[in-house]
């Protein structure tokens, strides 16, 4: 008797597991079902849809070769069968049943399988503040909600638009809306930061900036109240701290995983409703796999179970369960948390902890920055790349990377560089310091960025100077008064002069000077540095050292950091 599949779930996870197990066991009967009429398309494009980047909703239902992936396409070219608009309402794993219903007629069917996959997906946390159901208040996880959005703007029905939610839809569609459309945003983000838990503060601050320079304004630490409406639809929204007018509001404050009919079924499911999988990703039910956006998987550098929602895991992940339901043996052993997107003019990328989790999960660690051309620092195309790398203390085990740049491609290539090595080893700083990265000047350094950053954590782990990020330097500048800080700007002397002559404490010593006027720099005071990016306030530092000025800190990316944070002097 041939295998009968069951797949509930059609949008990533599940068409990806439902042909990998038809290629692989051609004689299986599989069946897909999924509630809503689009299936199998890329949610991550929907806000490149919105921004008019991506023309058409069937641009992201299609396949490469262009042919539109619905139920037709999945009979014909791939021997599924597809039920659209069929909701799985329960599983009775003894008979090995599920019951559906269609959402449009009522009727209800029960439906036989051997082996099950769930990939019931995520769904949008909406917070249940007054005015939530009013009309043009959207999430944008959805083709509909799209295809709503986009032709709003065309109509030019919305002058100003709120985010609710600082992530990475949240921030995507803020561009969407600012940048193709002329939408006035503002996005509006409960937690102290922008991208929160993914980058450091230092990092989320130089995205406010690209965002605010973009007609986007960013309020963090702030709360939604309510909403308020006109005439059906949505014309306000109030904080705790302002009232934002707006004809369009879009949540994207997160997801909660869709694990409730897997509860309901007596499967094993987290505290906050993932459903919880072995590396094969096999529910507790050894005959129902599940995977994508509604299980919780192993993080990989803190051996913890996690929640990772993003379309490229699912589709990895649907690879692995289609194997397994065809008789193999593949694994998914958990996650690393690699990710990126492009906001106005940069773009931001990480893999792994930052500082703030790394510490949270009991680490003694520390995070280290750079600020470094991503090509040969001779060749003329260059852009500046932010890199910051998070070490543990005692073992100097890499715990994570992040950084920003215009280049996103190139910023790209170093992040996916780290991830690997996180993936399958615990590398350590020694290890990136020495890690093999392709050269030629109109790709990268000799000594790359990567390499960089690691040797910077190393000098810092061996003592040689105190790290400060560069708003710590400018809160110390500001507090000169009472801090007793002397301050050393390395540059050369046009640009350190130029400050100097309107703050006389700003005191210009290029690199170039320093062992001729050590002699001006006290040895009964804290010394705070800062060049263009670091490397000369660096060997200002070691020239200071010799000389026996030791109290000495150093501002990690220099000028350029306190620029891309919006900070001055």
């Amino acid at each position: 008797m041939p295998q009968k599949i069951l797949v509930i779930g059609g949008v990533a996870l599940g068409p990806k597991a439902a042909c990998r197990c038809k290629r692989l066991l051609p004689d299986a009967e599989v069946t897909l079902i999924d509630e809503n009429v689009n299936i199998s398309y890329g949610g991550c494009g929907i806000p490149y849809y919105v921004s008019g980047e991506v023309n058409t909703v069937n641009d992201l239902r299609a396949t490469p070769y262009n042919v539109i992936r619905d139920p037709k396409f999945f009979a014909e070219l791939k021997d599924v069968t597809v039920r659209i608009q069929t909701r799985a309402t329960a599983i009775d794993r003894a008979a090995k049943l599920v019951r559906v219903k269609n959402v449009v007629t009522g009727e209800e069917d029960t439906l036989s399988y051997d082996k099950l996959v769930l990939a019931t997906g995520a769904s949008p946390r909406v917070p249940p503040v007054e005015g939530h159901d009013l009309g043009n208040v959207l999430s944008l996880t959805r083709l509909e909600a799209a295809e709503t959005i986009r032709h709003a703007c065309e109509n030019g029905s919305v002058k100003e638009a709120v985010v609710v939610g600082g992530g990475f839809i949240g921030l995507e569609a803020a561009v969407a809306l600012a940048d193709m459309w002329g939408v006035k945003v503002s996005v509006v983000e409960m937690m102290d930061q922008i991208l929160p838990g993914v980058l450091s503060a230092q990092l989320a601050r130089m995205a406010a900036v690209d965002c605010t320079k973009h007609n986007t304004d960013v309020y963090t630490g702030e709360k939604v109240l309510r909403l308020e409406g006109k005439d059906g639809k949505v014309c306000k929204v109030v904080t705790d701290k302002r009232e934002i007018e707006a004809q369009l509001v879009i949540f994207a404050a997160g997801f909660t995983p869709n694990g409730q009919l897997a509860k309901d079924a007596g499967l094993d499911v987290t505290p906050f409703g993932a459903i919880t999988v072995n590396e094969y990703m096999q529910t507790s039910d050894p005959d129902i796999y599940a995977g994508g956006d509604c299980v919780s998987i192993p993080n990989l550098i803190t051996g913890k179970p996690g929640y990772l929602p993003l379309g490229s895991m699912a589709n990895r992940q649907g690879r692995v369960i289609g194997t397994n339901l065809a008789g193999g043996k593949a694994t998914f052993p958990g996650y690393v948390g690699t990710w990126i997107v492009k906001l106005f003019d940069m773009s931001f990328c990480g893999v792994g902890l930052t500082i703030d989790k790394a510490r949270k999960e009991g680490f003694d660690a520390v995070s280290v920055s750079v600020e470094q051309v991503d090509r040969a620092h001779f060749y003329p195309e260059k852009e500046l790349m932010s890199l910051e790398i998070v070490v543990d203390k005692a073992s100097r085990r890499v715990l994570g990377m992040q950084g920003a740049c215009t280049a996103g491609d190139a910023l790209k290539a170093r992040i996916d560089a780290v991830a690997g090595a996180l993936q399958f080893a615990k590398p350590t700083v020694d290890d990136i310091s020495n890690l093999e990265i392709s050269y030629a000047p109109p790709f990268a350094g000799a000594m790359d960025v990567v390499n960089v950053v690691a040797n910077v954590a190393d000098n810092v782990l061996a003592g040689r100077f105190t790290p400060i990020t560069a708003d710590k330097f400018m809160e110390l500048w500001q507090n000169r008064a009472d801090n007793n800080v002397f301050f050393i700007d390395a540059r050369p002397a046009k640009a350190g002069k130029a400050v100097q002559e309107q703050y006389p404490d700003w005191h210009s010593i290029p690199l170039e000077e320093i062992r001729a006027r050590v002699n001006e720099v006290p040895k009964d005071r804290p010394v705070a540095l800062i060049c263009n990016t670091g490397l000369r306030a660096y060997d200002t530092l070691l020239v200071l050292a010799r000389h026996g000025v030791t109290d000495l800190c150093n501002s990690m990316g220099g000028m350029q950091a306190v620029m891309k944070m919006g900070l001055k002097p």
